[in-house]
């Protein structure tokens, strides 16, 4: 259940530092242990064959931030992954980019 009191503005900054403050970060439905659909096990295990640390912000748990972020940089769907604070897409283009080798050396580059 939305919380219809919550102050966009607010969520918005939040969600700007965190999206500045992780060089990768995604933003999913459950945990990178424990995700909570198929695309953010698929996009998660993507990522986490690169090797490198990154952060992750359950939307399930936040409903601000779910129901805020896809305004902030118009992307409609979950998972969204961000690398040095540039959204590169869903579980559709983060794998894709895996499959053709693009993903780690991006991500690695986001971590040096």
């Amino acid at each position: 259940m939305e919380n219809p009191s919550f102050n966009k503005e607010e969520v918005i900054k939040q969600i700007k530092a965190q999206i500045a403050d992780n060089p990768i970060i995604i933003y999913m439905k459950g945990s990178p242990q424990m995700p909570q659909c198929g695309f953010s096990a698929k996009t998660v295990q993507a990522l986490m064959d690169c090797g490198e640390e990154f952060a992750f912000v359950d939307i399930l748990s936040h409903p601000e931030i779910r129901a805020t972020l896809p305004e902030v940089h118009d992307w409609p769907t979950f998972p969204q992954v961000y690398v040095n604070g540039e959204l590169i897409g869903g579980c559709d283009i983060v794998a894709e980019m895996h499959e053709n080798g693009e993903l780690e050396p991006a991500i690695k580059a986001a971590v040096t």
